[in-house]
C-alpha cells in the first residue's frame, strides 16, 4: 500500500501532546513502516511587543493534525484510540477516504511546532 494523507481531529490546544503521544504509540506498536509524517498545521508569525520583534508559531487549523499513513484496521485503531483524538475528519465509524495531496504539499505545515 502507499501512504496517504488523513486529517485527524483532536482537542483544540492539545495538538503537540497528541502528536507526541501518537508518535510514541507508533514506535511502541512497531508500526513505523506504516506511518510517515505527523504534521501540525502551523505558520510562523512575527509580532511586535514593546518595540521588539518576537517570532512564534500559530496553528491555523486548531484542533487538527495531518497524518501520512497506510490505512488499515490496525493503523486506524491506533490513531483513533490515541488519547485526545476525537476521530478522523469525514468519518463517523468507518475509516475515512484520504485527503487530496495537493493541499498537504504546502510548506506551511509544521513537523514539530
Amino acid at each position: 500500500m502507499t501512504k496517504q494523507w488523513f486529517v485527524v481531529h483532536t482537542y483544540s490546544g492539545y495538538e503537540k501532546k497528541v502528536r507526541e503521544s501518537l508518535l510514541n504509540r507508533i514506535v511502541t506498536e512497531g508500526m513505523q513502516d506504516r506511518f510517515g509524517d505527523v504534521l501540525i498545521p502551523a505558520e510562523t508569525v512575527v509580532e511586535m511587543k514593546n518595540g521588539k520583534k518576537k517570532t512564534g508559531t500559530r496553528s491555523f487549523f486548531p484542533g487538527y493534525l495531518l497524518v501520512n499513513m497506510d490505512l488499515d484496521e490496525e493503523t486506524w485503531h491506533l490513531v483513533r484510540h490515541t488519547p485526545k483524538v476525537t476521530g478522523f475528519v469525514g468519518a463517523s465509524t468507518r475509516p475515512p477516504s484520504p485527503s487530496p495531496t495537493s493541499r498537504t504539499s504546502s510548506p506551511r505545515w509544521s513537523r514539530a511546532a
